[in-house]
């Protein structure tokens, strides 16, 4: 009897030591139920002082953590796929990725990034793609605007997303189609009465005073993810800093006749050599954006993206993660850049070959990273003002949606040299 009560001691020790070895497995392939909801798991285990293994181009860019009940259960909540895994099929899974001869390896993500959306407080007739994924996925953020921006609370945060905006004063040049929209009338109003209020005498100087801490915040460390005209009007913000590029109904003076010519370069992240559209009653802002010019029938637009050595292109492994490399286009007030527009330096991650446009870029400016990503909605392909918000829980398993939260988990990562 007393042996039996020793075996059975030995067993639940040994059980409890295997309990407390093993692992649980999020699969990013396509076993897994819900792609993005996924992504808010492997925060919230961060947010729980916790690490993840994102185990780069294994199955999709999956999560490996160390086994908790409560990690169990809260993947049951959210109706992720997961997988208990032993400590030795653990131990082979890292053998394999960290194998030289395959294309994968291992990042550890150690601590849940301090995240921030620029976004106006008023209520305007469209929706963000990444404030709707971030509250799918359960992942806390704060919402700053230019406010709390001009007042220096940037530094705060690791990272930030710039919301559907327009840095360059122009209200997204909605003028010639919505001048007599309540919501176009109220938002004018209400971005005067701001730029008023923080000293400025117009909004394209408020604008460009944002867009100049957005740019220190990036140079002094910070992750920054912008979507849509957020990529292209921050550029000609910071390269139109001595000019002034906005006509008489924007900010009361007409533009600077010489506006293009005195454009500087030498201050954007992505784009140089690009020529203004100075035309008001045009909702373009340049050249950079191909949306007016483009050639591409809705049935073919897709873009591929770039498959990176996860060994020795860390980042732009990170940010590539799928488990579907042709991802749908889908379009915005900025769809996709000219290719021929783009800074040496830039890193193209997505392109769509056949009209040589790039639609996912990545750079470094200062000891901080940026990336841009061209269109509004993975999921819509053509938003218009006043269209309804996407409902994610019909698109779990978004490709487009993924790359949004990619850029999510890429300041908890562990600093990694470059190979060089």
């Amino acid at each position: 009897m007393l042996n039996k009560k020793y075996l059975f001691a030995f067993v639940f020790l040994l059980l409890a030591h295997l309990a407390r070895a093993s692992s649980i497995l999020i699969p990013m392939d396509e076993e897994q139920k819900d792609h993005l909801k996924s992504y808010g798991i492997a925060f919230w285990t961060l947010k729980n002082g916790e690490t993840v293994n994102w185990l780069l181009n294994y199955r999709g860019g999956s999560f490996m953590m160390t086994y908790a009940k409560a990690l169990e259960d809260e993947c049951k909540i959210r109706g992720v796929s997961y997988e208990v895994i032993a400590d030795a099929k653990a131990n082979a899974i890292v053998t394999e990725v960290s194998d030289p001869s395959v294309n994968m390896d291992i990042i550890k993500l150690e601590k849940a990034p301090k995240m921030a959306v620029y976004s106006p407080k008023n209520k305007l007739p469209w929706d963000d793609a990444v404030t709707l994924v971030l509250k799918y996925a359960e992942i806390p953020y704060d919402v700053v605007y230019d406010e709390e921006v001009i007042r220096g609370d940037l530094p705060k945060y690791d990272w930030l997303h710039m919301h559907h905006e327009d840095f360059t004063g122009q209200f997204s040049k909605f003028y010639g189609a919505y001048r007599y929209a309540q919501w176009y009338n109220d938002d004018v109003r209400a971005q005067t009465a701001l730029a008023t209020k923080l000293g400025f005498k117009k909004v394209s100087q408020m604008k460009l005073a944002v867009v100049q801490r957005i740019r220190d915040f990036c140079a002094g460390g910070g992750f920054l993810f912008a979507m849509c005209s957020g990529t292209d009007t921050f550029d000609i913000a910071l390269a139109a800093a001595n000019t002034d590029i906005c006509e008489a109904m924007f900010d009361g003076d007409p533009a600077d006749p010489n506006a293009q010519q005195k454009l500087d370069f030498t201050q954007t992240f992505a784009f140089q050599n690009f020529t203004l559209d100075q035309n008001p009653l045009s909702h373009v802002f340049a050249n950079i954006d191909v949306t007016q010019t483009r050639q591409v029938e809705r049935t073919r637009d897709f873009f591929t993206l770039f498959d990176f050595s996860a060994k020795w292109d860390v980042v732009p492994s990170m940010l590539t993660q799928n488990h579907d490399k042709v991802i749908k286009g889908f379009m915005g007030l900025t769809t996709a850049y000219d290719k021929s527009k783009l800074k040496p330096g830039v890193t193209i991650m997505g392109e769509t070959k056949t009209a040589n446009e790039a639609r996912y870029i990545h750079g470094e400016y200062g000891k901080g990273q940026w990336t841009f990503y061209g269109g509004h909605d993975p999921e819509d392909y053509q938003h218009a003002v006043g269209d309804p918000p996407t409902d994610l829980k019909l698109h779990p398993n978004s490709p487009g949606y993924r790359l949004i939260l990619n850029n999510v988990l890429f300041p908890a990562a562990k600093k990694k040299k470059q190979k060089t």
